[in-house]
Protein backbone atom coordinates (compact mmCIF):
# COMPACT_ATOMS: atom_id res chain seq x y z
CA UNK A 1 0.00 0.00 0.00
CA UNK A 2 2.73 2.50 1.00
CA UNK A 3 4.76 1.63 -2.08
CA UNK A 4 1.80 2.31 -4.37
CA UNK A 5 1.15 5.68 -2.71
CA UNK A 6 4.77 6.75 -3.06
CA UNK A 7 4.88 5.66 -6.68
CA UNK A 8 1.69 7.60 -7.42
CA UNK A 9 2.96 10.85 -5.91
CA UNK A 10 6.62 10.80 -6.91
CA UNK A 11 6.85 8.46 -9.91
CA UNK A 12 10.17 9.84 -11.14
CA UNK A 13 12.13 8.69 -8.06
CA UNK A 14 13.06 5.05 -7.71
CA UNK A 15 11.20 3.21 -4.99
CA UNK A 16 14.27 2.23 -2.96
CA UNK A 17 15.22 5.92 -2.78
CA UNK A 18 11.85 6.73 -1.20
CA UNK A 19 12.02 3.95 1.35
CA UNK A 20 15.50 5.08 2.40
CA UNK A 21 14.12 8.24 4.05
CA UNK A 22 11.20 6.66 5.90
CA UNK A 23 11.34 7.64 9.56
CA UNK A 24 13.21 10.88 8.92
CA UNK A 25 10.68 12.81 6.86
CA UNK A 26 7.13 12.23 7.99
CA UNK A 27 4.93 14.84 6.34
CA UNK A 28 5.32 14.71 2.59
CA UNK A 29 7.38 11.73 1.51
CA UNK A 30 5.87 8.99 3.68
CA UNK A 31 2.47 10.20 4.85
CA UNK A 32 -0.44 7.78 4.64
CA UNK A 33 -2.75 10.80 4.37
CA UNK A 34 -1.22 11.73 1.04
CA UNK A 35 -3.55 11.59 -1.97
CA UNK A 36 -4.79 13.74 -4.82
CA UNK A 37 -6.96 15.79 -2.46
CA UNK A 38 -4.15 16.14 0.09
CA UNK A 39 -0.87 16.30 -1.89
CA UNK A 40 1.21 17.38 1.10
CA UNK A 41 -0.07 14.54 3.28
CA UNK A 42 -1.09 16.82 6.16
CA UNK A 43 -3.17 15.43 9.06
CA UNK A 44 -6.86 15.05 8.31
CA UNK A 45 -7.96 16.91 11.44
CA UNK A 46 -6.68 20.23 10.11
CA UNK A 47 -9.61 22.64 9.93
CA UNK A 48 -7.75 25.59 8.46
CA UNK A 49 -8.06 24.80 4.76
CA UNK A 50 -11.11 26.28 3.03
CA UNK A 51 -13.49 24.15 0.98
CA UNK A 52 -11.94 22.96 -2.25
CA UNK A 53 -12.80 24.80 -5.47
CA UNK A 54 -15.87 23.10 -6.96
CA UNK A 55 -14.96 21.51 -10.27
CA UNK A 56 -18.07 22.93 -11.93
CA UNK A 57 -18.01 26.22 -10.05
CA UNK A 58 -20.43 27.45 -7.37
CA UNK A 59 -24.17 27.55 -7.89
CA UNK A 60 -25.02 30.36 -10.24
CA UNK A 61 -21.66 30.24 -12.00
CA UNK A 62 -18.50 32.21 -11.33
CA UNK A 63 -15.64 31.58 -8.93
CA UNK A 64 -15.77 30.96 -5.17
CA UNK A 65 -15.29 34.12 -3.08
CA UNK A 66 -11.76 35.17 -2.25
CA UNK A 67 -10.66 34.81 1.35
CA UNK A 68 -8.00 36.01 3.72
CA UNK A 69 -4.99 33.84 4.49
CA UNK A 70 -5.22 33.03 8.22
CA UNK A 71 -3.04 35.31 10.39
CA UNK A 72 -1.98 37.44 7.40
CA UNK A 73 -3.18 41.04 7.01
CA UNK A 74 -1.82 41.84 3.54
CA UNK A 75 -0.59 39.84 0.54
CA UNK A 76 2.00 41.02 -2.00
CA UNK A 77 2.60 39.02 -5.19
CA UNK A 78 5.98 39.03 -6.93
CA UNK A 79 5.70 37.94 -10.56
CA UNK A 80 8.06 37.91 -13.50
CA UNK A 81 6.20 36.35 -16.45
CA UNK A 82 9.67 35.26 -17.64
CA UNK A 83 12.29 33.14 -15.88
CA UNK A 84 15.81 34.21 -15.05
CA UNK A 85 15.22 37.90 -14.35
CA UNK A 86 15.92 37.76 -10.59
CA UNK A 87 12.36 37.46 -9.29
CA UNK A 88 13.11 35.27 -6.28
CA UNK A 89 16.17 37.32 -5.31
CA UNK A 90 14.04 40.45 -5.36
CA UNK A 91 11.25 38.66 -3.44
CA UNK A 92 13.45 37.90 -0.44
CA UNK A 93 15.07 41.34 -0.53
CA UNK A 94 11.64 42.98 -0.75
CA UNK A 95 10.55 41.03 2.34
CA UNK A 96 13.65 42.16 4.23
CA UNK A 97 13.26 45.77 3.05
CA UNK A 98 9.61 45.83 4.13
CA UNK A 99 10.59 44.49 7.55
CA UNK A 100 13.15 47.31 7.93
CA UNK A 101 10.75 50.17 7.10
CA UNK A 102 10.26 52.65 9.92
CA UNK A 103 6.53 53.26 10.12
CA UNK A 104 4.93 56.32 11.63
CA UNK A 105 3.66 54.27 14.57
CA UNK A 106 7.28 53.49 15.50
CA UNK A 107 7.15 49.80 14.86
CA UNK A 108 8.35 47.50 12.13
CA UNK A 109 6.30 45.28 9.91
CA UNK A 110 6.10 41.54 10.51
CA UNK A 111 6.85 40.05 7.10
CA UNK A 112 6.96 36.47 5.81
CA UNK A 113 7.72 34.76 2.49
CA UNK A 114 5.69 32.04 0.79
CA UNK A 115 7.55 30.28 -2.02
CA UNK A 116 4.95 29.06 -4.51
CA UNK A 117 7.44 28.27 -7.26
CA UNK A 118 6.54 24.60 -6.79
CA UNK A 119 8.67 23.24 -9.64
CA UNK A 120 11.72 25.43 -8.98
CA UNK A 121 11.80 26.66 -5.37
CA UNK A 122 14.67 29.06 -4.64
CA UNK A 123 13.69 30.78 -1.39
CA UNK A 124 15.37 28.19 0.89
CA UNK A 125 18.74 28.80 -0.79
CA UNK A 126 18.29 32.58 -0.85
CA UNK A 127 17.35 32.63 2.84
CA UNK A 128 20.13 30.32 4.03
CA UNK A 129 17.74 27.40 4.64
CA UNK A 130 18.91 24.94 2.00
CA UNK A 131 18.67 21.33 3.15
CA UNK A 132 16.84 22.01 6.44
CA UNK A 133 14.59 19.41 8.01
CA UNK A 134 10.93 19.57 7.10
CA UNK A 135 8.71 21.98 9.08
CA UNK A 136 6.91 20.94 12.22
CA UNK A 137 3.16 20.83 12.70
CA UNK A 138 0.92 22.67 15.13
CA UNK A 139 -1.53 20.79 17.32
CA UNK A 140 -4.15 21.34 14.64
CA UNK A 141 -1.90 19.93 11.92
CA UNK A 142 -0.88 23.19 10.24
CA UNK A 143 2.63 23.75 8.89
CA UNK A 144 4.99 25.84 11.03
CA UNK A 145 7.07 28.33 9.02
CA UNK A 146 10.85 28.06 9.15
CA UNK A 147 12.57 31.31 10.13
CA UNK A 148 15.94 32.84 9.29
CA UNK A 149 17.14 36.46 9.34
CA UNK A 150 13.96 37.24 11.29
CA UNK A 151 11.75 36.31 8.30
CA UNK A 152 9.43 33.25 8.55
CA UNK A 153 9.25 31.26 5.32
CA UNK A 154 7.38 28.34 3.79
CA UNK A 155 8.36 26.47 0.63
CA UNK A 156 7.52 23.27 -1.20
CA UNK A 157 11.22 22.42 -0.99
CA UNK A 158 10.94 21.92 2.79
CA UNK A 159 8.50 19.06 2.25
CA UNK A 160 10.48 17.04 -0.29
CA UNK A 161 12.90 14.18 0.41
CA UNK A 162 16.53 14.76 -0.63
CA UNK A 163 17.18 14.08 -4.30
CA UNK A 164 18.89 10.90 -5.43
CA UNK A 165 20.00 12.50 -8.69
CA UNK A 166 23.17 14.43 -9.48
CA UNK A 167 23.69 17.32 -7.11
CA UNK A 168 24.03 20.81 -8.50
CA UNK A 169 27.14 21.15 -6.35
CA UNK A 170 29.12 18.23 -7.76
CA UNK A 171 30.13 15.89 -4.95
CA UNK A 172 28.10 17.74 -2.32
CA UNK A 173 25.19 15.95 -0.66
CA UNK A 174 21.98 16.45 -2.69
CA UNK A 175 19.25 18.36 -0.87
CA UNK A 176 15.47 18.57 -1.08
CA UNK A 177 15.69 21.53 -3.48
CA UNK A 178 17.18 19.18 -6.08
CA UNK A 179 14.16 16.84 -5.96
CA UNK A 180 11.81 17.22 -8.95
CA UNK A 181 8.07 17.57 -8.43
CA UNK A 182 6.45 15.54 -11.20
CA UNK A 183 2.80 16.47 -10.88
CA UNK A 184 -0.07 17.37 -13.16
CA UNK A 185 -2.04 20.58 -12.79
CA UNK A 186 -4.72 19.41 -10.36
CA UNK A 187 -2.17 18.13 -7.84
CA UNK A 188 -0.24 21.39 -8.06
CA UNK A 189 -3.36 23.47 -7.48
CA UNK A 190 -4.31 21.40 -4.44
CA UNK A 191 -0.78 21.74 -3.02
CA UNK A 192 -0.91 25.51 -3.53
CA UNK A 193 -4.17 25.66 -1.58
CA UNK A 194 -2.58 23.73 1.27
CA UNK A 195 0.50 25.97 1.37
CA UNK A 196 -1.74 29.05 1.31
CA UNK A 197 -4.28 28.03 3.92
CA UNK A 198 -2.59 25.33 6.02
CA UNK A 199 0.48 27.30 7.05
CA UNK A 200 0.10 28.85 10.50
CA UNK A 201 1.86 32.23 10.33
CA UNK A 202 1.03 32.83 13.99
CA UNK A 203 3.01 29.78 15.10
CA UNK A 204 6.52 29.87 16.48
CA UNK A 205 9.08 27.15 17.21
CA UNK A 206 7.54 24.45 19.38
CA UNK A 207 4.30 24.14 17.43
CA UNK A 208 2.21 26.62 19.41
CA UNK A 209 -0.14 29.07 17.75
CA UNK A 210 -1.50 32.38 18.88
CA UNK A 211 1.28 34.77 17.89
CA UNK A 212 0.59 38.14 16.27
CA UNK A 213 0.76 36.79 12.71
CA UNK A 214 2.05 38.76 9.73
CA UNK A 215 1.46 42.28 8.52
CA UNK A 216 2.65 41.34 5.03
CA UNK A 217 3.13 38.02 3.24
CA UNK A 218 5.36 38.22 0.15
CA UNK A 219 4.37 35.47 -2.31
CA UNK A 220 7.07 34.40 -4.77
CA UNK A 221 5.13 33.18 -7.81
CA UNK A 222 6.55 30.93 -10.53
CA UNK A 223 7.36 32.61 -13.87
CA UNK A 224 4.62 32.93 -16.45
CA UNK A 225 0.85 33.14 -16.37
CA UNK A 226 0.00 29.51 -15.65
CA UNK A 227 -2.09 27.64 -13.09
CA UNK A 228 -0.38 28.87 -9.92
CA UNK A 229 -0.57 32.65 -10.49
CA UNK A 230 -4.13 32.18 -11.71
CA UNK A 231 -5.14 30.09 -8.68
CA UNK A 232 -3.59 32.50 -6.17
CA UNK A 233 -5.22 35.50 -7.82
CA UNK A 234 -8.62 33.78 -7.71
CA UNK A 235 -8.36 32.44 -4.15
CA UNK A 236 -6.76 35.26 -2.16
CA UNK A 237 -7.36 38.97 -1.54
CA UNK A 238 -4.22 40.59 -2.98
CA UNK A 239 -3.09 44.08 -1.94
CA UNK A 240 -0.14 44.67 -4.25
CA UNK A 241 1.68 43.08 -7.20
CA UNK A 242 5.09 43.91 -8.58
CA UNK A 243 6.36 42.51 -11.86
CA UNK A 244 10.09 41.91 -12.29
CA UNK A 245 11.65 42.44 -15.70
CA UNK A 246 14.83 43.42 -17.50
CA UNK A 247 14.94 46.47 -19.76
CA UNK A 248 14.79 44.65 -23.08
CA UNK A 249 11.96 44.44 -25.57
CA UNK A 250 11.75 40.63 -25.39
CA UNK A 251 11.06 40.70 -21.65
CA UNK A 252 8.61 43.55 -22.13
CA UNK A 253 6.49 41.31 -24.36
CA UNK A 254 6.16 38.84 -21.47
CA UNK A 255 5.35 41.65 -19.06
CA UNK A 256 2.45 42.72 -21.27
CA UNK A 257 0.92 39.26 -20.88
CA UNK A 258 1.35 39.39 -17.11
CA UNK A 259 -0.20 42.84 -16.86
CA UNK A 260 -3.13 41.68 -18.99
CA UNK A 261 -3.70 38.66 -16.71
CA UNK A 262 -3.66 40.66 -13.47
CA UNK A 263 -5.93 43.30 -14.98
CA UNK A 264 -8.42 40.67 -16.06
CA UNK A 265 -8.41 39.26 -12.53
CA UNK A 266 -8.69 42.77 -11.03
CA UNK A 267 -5.44 42.42 -9.07
CA UNK A 268 -3.75 45.70 -8.00
CA UNK A 269 -0.48 46.29 -9.90
CA UNK A 270 1.97 48.52 -8.03
CA UNK A 271 4.39 48.60 -10.94
CA UNK A 272 7.48 47.16 -12.63
CA UNK A 273 10.90 46.61 -11.10
CA UNK A 274 13.67 46.67 -13.70
CA UNK A 275 16.48 44.38 -12.56
CA UNK A 276 20.10 44.58 -13.72
CA UNK A 277 19.25 47.72 -15.66
CA UNK A 278 22.76 49.18 -15.60
CA UNK A 279 26.14 48.90 -13.93
CA UNK A 280 28.51 51.49 -12.51
CA UNK A 281 32.10 51.39 -13.74
CA UNK A 282 34.18 51.62 -10.58
CA UNK A 283 37.65 50.97 -12.02
CA UNK A 284 40.08 53.82 -11.28
CA UNK A 285 37.22 55.97 -10.01
CA UNK A 286 35.40 55.94 -13.36
CA UNK A 287 31.87 56.15 -11.93
CA UNK A 288 30.11 56.08 -15.31
CA UNK A 289 26.68 54.48 -15.64
CA UNK A 290 26.43 51.92 -18.45
CA UNK A 291 22.99 50.65 -19.46
CA UNK A 292 23.15 46.96 -20.26
CA UNK A 293 20.41 47.19 -22.86
CA UNK A 294 21.72 50.27 -24.62
CA UNK A 295 19.46 52.98 -23.26
CA UNK A 296 18.23 54.81 -20.20
CA UNK A 297 14.79 53.55 -19.19
CA UNK A 298 13.77 57.15 -18.45
CA UNK A 299 14.47 58.12 -22.06
CA UNK A 300 11.06 58.79 -23.57
CA UNK A 301 12.37 57.72 -26.97
CA UNK A 302 13.53 54.26 -25.87
CA UNK A 303 11.54 51.27 -27.05
CA UNK A 304 11.29 49.97 -23.50
CA UNK A 305 9.89 53.21 -22.11
CA UNK A 306 7.41 53.51 -24.96
CA UNK A 307 6.29 49.95 -24.30
CA UNK A 308 5.69 50.61 -20.61
CA UNK A 309 3.84 53.83 -21.41
CA UNK A 310 1.66 52.02 -23.94
CA UNK A 311 0.45 49.63 -21.23
CA UNK A 312 -1.53 52.50 -19.75
CA UNK A 313 -0.66 51.66 -16.16
CA UNK A 314 -0.81 55.34 -15.20
CA UNK A 315 1.80 57.45 -13.47
CA UNK A 316 5.39 56.31 -13.06
CA UNK A 317 4.85 52.58 -12.96
CA UNK A 318 8.56 51.75 -13.06
CA UNK A 319 8.86 51.69 -9.28
CA UNK A 320 12.49 50.58 -9.14
CA UNK A 321 15.56 50.40 -11.34
CA UNK A 322 18.20 48.11 -9.83
CA UNK A 323 21.84 48.18 -10.94
CA UNK A 324 23.91 45.07 -11.52
CA UNK A 325 25.86 44.50 -8.29
CA UNK A 326 28.04 41.40 -7.93
CA UNK A 327 27.59 41.26 -4.15
CA UNK A 328 23.83 40.78 -4.58
CA UNK A 329 24.48 37.48 -6.34
CA UNK A 330 27.21 36.46 -3.89
CA UNK A 331 24.89 37.11 -0.96
CA UNK A 332 22.13 35.10 -2.63
CA UNK A 333 24.42 32.10 -3.00
CA UNK A 334 25.34 32.33 0.69
CA UNK A 335 21.74 32.73 1.79
CA UNK A 336 22.17 36.34 2.96
CA UNK A 337 19.80 38.85 1.33
CA UNK A 338 21.68 41.98 0.27
CA UNK A 339 19.06 44.24 1.87
CA UNK A 340 20.19 43.03 5.30
CA UNK A 341 23.23 45.28 4.97
CA UNK A 342 26.95 44.68 4.79
CA UNK A 343 29.97 45.84 2.87
CA UNK A 344 29.90 48.16 -0.13
CA UNK A 345 26.44 49.56 0.61
CA UNK A 346 27.36 53.11 1.57
CA UNK A 347 28.79 54.23 -1.77
CA UNK A 348 28.56 53.48 -5.47
CA UNK A 349 26.32 50.85 -7.02
CA UNK A 350 25.75 49.08 -3.69
CA UNK A 351 24.13 52.16 -2.19
CA UNK A 352 22.10 52.79 -5.35
CA UNK A 353 20.81 49.20 -5.24
CA UNK A 354 19.84 49.31 -1.57
CA UNK A 355 18.19 52.74 -1.89
CA UNK A 356 16.22 51.55 -4.94
CA UNK A 357 15.09 48.41 -3.11
CA UNK A 358 13.97 50.50 -0.14
CA UNK A 359 12.05 52.71 -2.57
CA UNK A 360 10.26 49.65 -3.98
CA UNK A 361 9.30 48.57 -0.45
CA UNK A 362 7.95 52.05 0.29
CA UNK A 363 5.87 52.05 -2.90
CA UNK A 364 4.50 48.59 -2.10
CA UNK A 365 3.51 49.63 1.42
CA UNK A 366 1.88 52.81 0.10
CA UNK A 367 -0.14 50.67 -2.33
CA UNK A 368 -1.19 48.36 0.51
CA UNK A 369 -2.43 51.33 2.54
CA UNK A 370 -4.24 52.76 -0.49
CA UNK A 371 -5.95 49.46 -1.35
CA UNK A 372 -6.99 49.05 2.28
CA UNK A 373 -8.61 52.48 2.29
CA UNK A 374 -10.50 51.74 -0.93
CA UNK A 375 -11.84 48.48 0.49
CA UNK A 376 -13.18 50.11 3.66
Amino acid sequence: MLSRRLHTILPSIKLHAKIRFIGRRSIFATSLNQNHNNPLGLPKNNARIPPQIPRKGPIGGGLPPKRKIPNVKHVVLVSSCKGGVGKSTISVNLAVSLSLLNLSQHRRLRVGILDLDVFGPSVPTLMGLRGVEEPGLTKTGALIPITNHGIPTMSMAYLLPPSQGVSSEGDAEPTNEDTPVVWRGLMVQKAVQQLLFQTDWSAFEGGQSGGPGLDVLVVDLPPGTGDIPLSVSQLVDVDSTIIITTADILSLSDVRRGVAMFRKLEIPITGLVVNNSYFICENDGCGMKHHLYGHDINDNQSGFHKGVRAMGLGGNKIVGELPLVADVGRGAERGIPYALGGVNQTVGAGKLWKDAMKGVAERVWAEIVSVGERRM
